[in-house]
């Protein structure tokens, strides 16, 4: 088991040089990625260009607004604004909306850019995101639909990554009064806890519904090793998307989730800190690492400690200083002519005997991981209001 307290912590000089490094890299490439997106993941370590597609391309206009309020530079506002009106154009259109994933999309990009522009452009455009997510809510089951056709029977499942998304309603109660929004969340909030968490405090990274009943029938891997395994990056949003609830809800059915799946993540990390792509594989292995899972992790330490008064919250504050220096030594991009993100060891996906994923992004750059640790480094740096 990971002795945490053998750990350094980041200290200031070091936080200071990671962000330096940090953006470097992302001023340096900036006029390739302003109205081009990045790919989800890099091959041979650089992004290549993308439209406004897939679940991931909010991450990197989040990338844009951390290194706008790391430094000031109105280059990263202006571009981040631009990539805002290609969000408020894809919800309008309905481009690739068809998925949850509206949170990881709007709320780095369209809820950012309100908090820290006032700009209701962004604003519109995040509400008709939450509109969105909130229609795929299904009443037989009290979950919202991960991935599919709106009301397929054959996808009546809800996953553990969601968690993320339940922020973007949350914020849509809040800026609207509307009441609406945070029921939903609440509401599938509670299903998924009740279902994802097993007895020893691992996650499913999916869980199946009955679509006739609403019966609670089994937990699969989508992207696991296998079915009964603990998915890296699953647990990370388990624990990240708990201490958010936490935030908004105060529930400590919430906070007990956290602590649990913080602690299973933890302890089963190995020794030199990095977390394999499954928990069913530990030192010595040839299987690739996801630097992205402890950047998550890491994140969500940080957000528990600001709301966690007391020893409790110095304590997780500590620990997760103390996970980020091995994170940035091991997998920081730290010269832009090596790669143009900024998290190495990533793995968006990796094929197994039991699941049914083909190989991409392994052992490379993604996006979530490079959004991920930017914002642990502005967490760390001080207070911070989150786009979550």
């Amino acid at each position: 088991m990971l002795d945490m307290q053998s750990l350094p912590v980041m200290g200031k000089e070091n936080l200071k040089k990671a962000i330096d490094e940090a953006i470097a890299v992302n001023r340096r490439y900036l006029p390739e990625f302003t109205d081009d997106f990045r790919y989800s993941h890099s091959e041979g370590n650089f992004y290549a260009q993308s439209e406004n597609v897939e679940w991931t391309t909010g991450f990197w206009t989040g990338e844009l607004w951390l290194s706008y309020e790391l430094t000031g530079d109105e280059a990263f506002k202006d571009a981040a604004m631009r990539q805002v009106m290609s969000f408020d154009r894809r919800i309008r259109e309905r481009i690739d909306v068809e998925h949850h994933d509206m949170g990881f999309l709007y709320s780095p990009s369209c809820v950012a850019a309100y908090k820290l522009t006032g700009d209701e452009t962004a604003r519109n455009a995040a509400l008709l995101a939450a509109d969105n997510l909130i229609s795929r809510f299904q009443e037989k089951g009290q979950f919202i639909q991960a991935w599919g056709k709106n009301g397929d029977p054959a996808e009546h499942r809800l996953i553990i990554d969601c968690l993320l998304n339940l922020p973007l309603l949350f914020w849509a109660t809040e800026t609207t009064g509307d009441e609406k929004y945070r029921k939903i969340a609440e509401k599938h909030f509670n299903t998924a806890i009740k279902y994802v968490l097993r007895p020893d405090s691992s996650t499913y990274h999916t869980y199946y519904f009955d679509p006739e009943t609403g019966e609670a029938l089994r937990g699969v891997t989508a992207q696991g090793n296998r079915n009964g395994s603990a998915w890296a990056r699953g647990q990370a949003w388990g624990v990240y998307g708990t201490a958010l609830a936490y935030r908004y809800t105060k529930s400590e059915k919430a906070l007990d989730v956290f602590h649990r799946s913080l602690s299973f993540f933890l302890s089963h990390l190995p020794a030199d800190v990095i977390p394999y792509w499954d928990f069913d594989f530990d030192n010595p292995s040839d299987e690739p690492r996801d630097s992205s899972a402890l950047a998550i992790v890491i994140c969500g330490m940080l957000e528990a400690a600001d709301d966690i008064a007391g020893e409790e919250g110095e304590k997780l504050r500590d620990q997760a200083s103390r996970l980020m220096l091995p994170l940035y030594a091991a997998c920081a991009v730290k010269d832009p002519d090596t790669s143009n993100g900024l998290l190495l060891h990533g793995t968006y996906a990796r094929k197994s005997e039991w699941n049914t994923c083909r190989n991409r992004g392994v052992d490379e750059c993604n996006l979530w991981g490079d959004y991920y640790y930017l914002e642990a480094l502005r967490r760390l740096q001080g207070k911070w209001e989150p786009y979550w």
